[in-house]
């Protein structure tokens, strides 16, 4: 498990082909998602997963945002947002499903269990044989195309996940150094 943790990479979604997960591969890759360290335990996510045709109604929910968002918006970068759907086999869209003014977890903390969820679902999806990547942009913040994924003016979206099976296997990413990232405290305690 450690070398899997060490060795994970993001694919770029055009890499990423048939097939995707089957239906029980799925399952079990989102039940991972519900592991995810939940304070007050209120489950603050929500997957949504799209594929097949509904690919390409994803693309005209990206092209229409794009194209209300600015009317003046050049034709090839609408059939971009159109096609951005059709990268990969499966999408799963994250979701942070807020409880607003929680007297014990805060929606900072809603927002980080649903991207510990993410992380956990992309860390099974590479266990079960898969790369992935988590994507964000203009669509993940844009209120019409919450609205139309159902997603509550609320609620955030967390991220999409392009997930399926790579062309070819993902060159590893150059890590950084562990000694720029990692202190020790070690100052005396004082009781207040």
């Amino acid at each position: 498990m450690l070398d899997l943790l060490e060795n994970r990479t993001s694919v770029p979604a055009v890499q990423l082909s048939e097939p995707a997960p089957s239906k029980a591969q799925l399952e079990r890759i989102l039940r991972c998602g519900l592991t995810a360290p939940d304070h007050a335990n209120l489950c603050p996510w929500r997957f949504i997963t799209i594929q097949g045709d509904a690919r390409i109604a994803l693309g005209e929910v990206f092209a229409a945002a794009a194209l209300k968002e600015n009317p003046h918006t050049p034709a090839e970068k609408i059939a971009r947002m159109q096609q951005k759907p059709l990268r990969s086999p499966m999408i799963i869209v994250i979701v942070a499903t807020i409880t607003a003014d929680h007297p014990k977890t805060p929606e900072i903390e809603q927002v980080l269990s649903a991207g510990a969820a993410a992380t956990l679902i992309q860390l099974a999806a590479t266990a079960s044989g898969f790369d992935s990547i988590w994507l964000t942009g203009p669509n993940t913040y844009n209120e019409d195309v919450k609205a139309a994924l159902g997603v509550s003016k609320a609620d955030q979206i967390v991220g999409f996940f392009y997930i399926g099976t790579p062309l070819k296997a993902a060159a590893l990413k150059p890590r950084p150094d562990l000694s720029e990232h990692v202190s020790e405290w070690s100052a005396p305690f004082t009781a207040l």
